[in-house]
């Protein structure tokens, strides 16, 4: 019945006696109840075996005498004595858990005494003298009993050490070794933390709740380092990839131990796990790799929020409005709540008045006084699961009855109306057990002004019980709206909105106090401040460590095809503009393509032919497949027919190289770029030169087409966007070009891409810049520097237009957020990747080695290697089913890949 709850906050266990409690000693109605005398660093705590029993806890501070029953020396209570018994007079005592009911604690006041008589009556001595140096201690003002049972506490701590033979193997390794405490919710357990070359070790100083806790290395996913009272001196360590709490929380009493132990750890597991970012968790829900509610509990995660810590406790979002309907409707708009304020901006009226106060407030101005999440408001929602943690944080009490977690509606309602009610939800709202919602312990709660006893919590209408209550909540947190507004949610908790102008602007300002960062504790002299201030924050609740400076990306939607499918079939068959062959056609080449990208690793080499007398700079296949123009830096254009297996044409517009080439639609023309600063126009079907455009000064790097439009980037620092209209094939008319736009840059372009919606073009320089340009205005709408260290080699949009791919000398993948510009993956291979294609998960790439690469860009790690040319990889063709590949090479060779499932 005994845990660490009972112990006020930042209390000590430190040692634990068999011994028999006597009442009435030589009465005749004496008792004596057996048990266990806990020795606290601010209690006498005594729990019988018998569970009728209470639980007896004699504050030091109430005690009048501690002393041996036989000691005559009546003018010095605190005396030791070697006799088995140890008597307590005190003026205060608190019973707890009475028949081993879970209540608010009976306050026993009046002079009484208490006999403990220990089983071992050698050690009555060192007990009493503990006693009174605790006793001492206790008495003490708050800061001076703080130091007081520090030095106690480090005294303890140093006169023991970690027993190896708590070791699980004999051969294992010792790395280090240091002092630290285990951190559970309200307490903290010191002992000795100890690391192998394959445990991570603690033992606790008290043996309570047992005598070590054991992680196994090989079993550590995750790690991560926090703050604890403000301090950098937290280290969690989870066994698991998703699960909400973790394996075991530390605290160190230097950031150097705690850094050192993360380093021990973190190499271990750097080989067999991936460190995830918040990037690039952003990344893998954004393409709906992991659900709405796993993003959240990764970005707590990685913002210090820990289940271990209930003044940072992991927050959620409400997300539903509306209690009152009978129905809940996810399709409407006004079931959810405006995801993009804080709670304290749900009210217009509310916020009017705390805008008010916040002008007239003299610095430090904040707008709420009190925060979204603190502990209190986690053991608001978590009385009926977890009421000793509540007994333990208000001194041995519940809430009044009235302002307990009664209704879901009238907690919502009090959210938005409430004078200093701003809080947010929390993860277990979001998941399987609804046990919070229950008072399935039959807790005495209380009764509120109408005379009701305080039971279950009262469910909104829509909810026939508990469980369906959280599979609505569920549904609602993973439903399309939420999807599509979630990001400014996060932009308020965890980004560019939780500070600064951008977070008055959305009138998001707490008290500076609870940020990471609003005060420097260290550099307070006044100890009593300094107690006062730490108390404050941690009770008050802080704000997670931002982790976005920048506007988060909205997440990608996709579009369901049975929704469409659905509306067609609605119509005439002679109405629907879409036949259901085609529609069904449609849907298979898709699932084809997923396929093909799913056994990207079976690609396997068809056939190989050496055809250039340089490297090979360009791919283009005809329509049906039957042929293959390349272009090289050896100044040639080549038609290789597949069906012959042989050179068909071979043409050379100068003496300078070529650089790319693309066919337009059609098949009749072939459009080449070249180093002497033109662009040429090959007639197929006539086999000659058609045309000539000399757009720019320097080489051309570049060129694409799209809907009658020439893109051409060049080394003269240009993009052109040229309109073209094609001359006719029977006469000697000539192509007429139109110069729509040109954009600048700083510096010589090497690549660009157009999105599949030809609406956005992205164009890279040689020094790494990436800017994205609005192709309907030609306005360069946002200009992102991708962190490459000399040159871009490739990059290409996703098919959805929200991600852009890029590679170059620096040898990274990374990952760009079209809408925002933001940086939200970063993968780093062996050696420079020249060229590539992916689908948004998966990337097959061509490296300067010559090996083709296959990539998990959401593990960040290479899952096949293919065997390739002689030399880098320089060019690389896909056909629309994605299971038929064309790579040209430094070698001067292009193979034909081919998927073989």
């Amino acid at each position: 019945r005994f845990s660490l709850l009972l112990l006020n906050l930042e209390e000590y266990y430190f040692e634990q006696h068999t011994a028999n409690h006597i009442i009435n000693k030589d009465c005749k109605d004496e008792r004596k109840f057996r048990g266990s005398l806990k020795v606290c660093s601010k209690s006498i705590i005594f729990e019988p075996d018998d569970n009728i029993q209470p639980i007896i806890k004699i504050p030091l501070r109430d005690c009048i005498r501690i002393k041996a029953p036989e000691d005559n020396e009546a003018n010095n209570p605190f005396t030791r004595n070697t006799s088995g018994g140890i008597s307590v007079v005190c003026s205060q005592v608190f019973l707890i858990k009475e028949r081993n009911v879970t209540a608010p604690y009976k306050t026993v006041r009046g002079r009484t005494e208490h006999l403990f008589q220990l089983d071992v009556a050698g050690k009555v001595g060192d007990v009493v003298q503990t006693l009174h140096q605790l006793y001492r201690a206790s008495c003490l003002d708050k800061m001076g009993d703080q130091a007081a049972m520090a030095t106690i506490l480090q005294s303890r701590l140093a006169r023991t050490s970690f027993d190896k033979n708590r070791f699980q193997s004999i051969s294992e390794t010792l790395h280090m070794e240091c002092k630290a405490e285990m951190v559970t919710p309200l307490v903290t357990n010191p002992g000795h933390v100890c690391v192998t070359d394959a445990n991570l070790y603690f033992q606790p100083l008290n043996g309570y709740p047992k005598p070590v806790v054991q992680i196994t290395l090989q079993n550590v996913r995750r790690i991560y380092k926090r703050r604890h009272g403000l301090m950098p001196l937290g280290l969690e360590v989870f066994c698991t990839e998703n699960d909400l709490c973790s394996d075991i929380y530390l605290k160190f009493y230097n950031y150097q131990d705690r850094d050192e132990v993360y380093f021990l750890i973190a190499t271990y597991i750097e080989n067999h796990i991936v460190e995830h970012t918040a990037e690039s968790y952003m990344l893998q829900w954004q393409r709906g790799h992991i659900s709405n509610y796993q993003y959240l509990l990764h970005l707590n995660n990685l913002a210090d929020r820990s289940c271990n810590d209930l003044s940072q406790y992991p927050v959620f979002p409400w997300i539903i409005a509306d209690y009152s309907s009978s129905v809940l409707d996810l399709t409407k708009p006004e079931t959810f709540r405006d995801l993009s304020k804080p709670v304290g901006a749900l009210n217009k009226e509310r916020l009017d008045r705390l805008v008010t106060r916040y002008q007239e407030m003299p610095e430090p101005k904040f707008m709420y006084g009190s925060h979204y999440s603190s502990p209190g408001y986690v053991l608001f929602y978590l009385v009926r699961v977890a009421p000793e943690y509540m007994l333990c944080l208000q001194n041995g009490k519940f809430d009044h009855a009235d302002r307990m977690f009664n209704s879901i509606a009238e907690t919502w309602k009090n959210c938005l109306d409430g004078a200093t009610d701003f809080k947010e939800l929390i993860p277990e709202f979001y998941e399987n057990d609804s046990s919070f919602l229950v008072n399935s312990l039959k807790l005495d709660l209380g009764k509120r002004q109408g005379g009701k006893m305080v039971e279950d919590v009262e469910l909104p209408p829509w909810a026939s019980g508990p469980d369906d209550f959280l599979q609505k909540s569920q549904e609602a947190l993973e439903s399309p709206y939420v999807s599509e507004h979630l990001h400014e949610w996060i932009d308020i908790i965890f980004g560019y909105k939780q500070k600064g102008s951008e977070a008055v602007a959305a009138h998001n300002v707490f008290h500076p106090l609870t940020y990471e960062g609003g005060v420097d504790l260290n550099s307070i002299m006044d100890p009593n401040e300094k107690v006062a201030l730490l108390t404050q924050i941690l009770e008050f609740g802080q704000t997670p460590k931002q982790l976005f400076t920048t506007p988060h990306p909205q997440r990608i939607i996709p579009k369901l095809r049975s929704l469409s499918r659905t509306s067609s079939h609605s119509i005439s068959i002679a109405e629907s503009p879409v036949s259901p062959n085609e529609e069904s056609f449609e849907d298979l080449t898709e699932e084809s393509i997923t396929l093909a990208w799913s056994n990207i690793a079976k690609l396997k080499l068809d056939k190989q032919y050496k055809i250039h007398k340089e490297a090979i700079t360009g791919i283009a296949v005809t329509c049906n497949g039957s042929s293959v123009f390349t272009t090289s830096q050896d100044s040639t254009l080549k038609m290789f027919s597949k069906e012959s297996k042989t050179i068909q044409r071979s043409v050379s517009f100068s003496n300078m190289a070529l650089s790319s080439c693309l066919i337009l639609p059609g098949d009749t023309t072939v459009i080449s770029s070249s180093w002497d600063n033109h662009i040429y126009f090959y007639s197929i079907a006539f086999g000659r030169r058609q045309d000539v455009l000399m757009g720019h000064d320097d080489a051309v790097s570049k060129i694409c087409w799209r809907d009658g439009r020439l893109y051409s980037a060049s080394w003269d620092s240009t993009v052109k966007v040229w309109h073209c209209v094609p001359g006719e094939t029977l006469s000697n008319k000539k192509h007429h070009f139109e110069l729509l736009a040109e954009l600048e840059h700083d510096v010589s372009v090497n690549i660009i891409d157009l999105n599949a919606a030809n609406t956005i073009l992205a164009s890279g320089t040689k020094e790494g810049t990436i800017s994205v340009w609005d192709v309907s205005t030609a306005t360069n709408w946002m200009s992102k520097h991708a962190f490459l260290l000399l040159f871009l080699f490739a990059f290409y949009f996703c098919t959805d237009s929200r991600h852009l791919l890029s590679t170059g000398e620096d040898c990274c993948f990374k990952v760009i957020d079209v809408q925002t510009g933001m940086l939200i993956s970063s993968v780093t291979a062996e050696e420079p990747q020249r060229c590539f294609k992916w689908d948004g998960n998966t990337i097959l790439s061509g490296s300067q080695s010559g090996e083709l690469l296959i990539w998990d860009i959401l593990g960040g790690k290479v899952i096949e290697r293919i065997k390739g040319h002689t030399g880098a990889v320089m060019s690389m063709w896909m056909n629309e089913q994605c299971n038929s590949v064309i790579t040209g090479g430094e070698d001067k060779q292009i193979m034909f890949w081919k998927l073989q499932y």
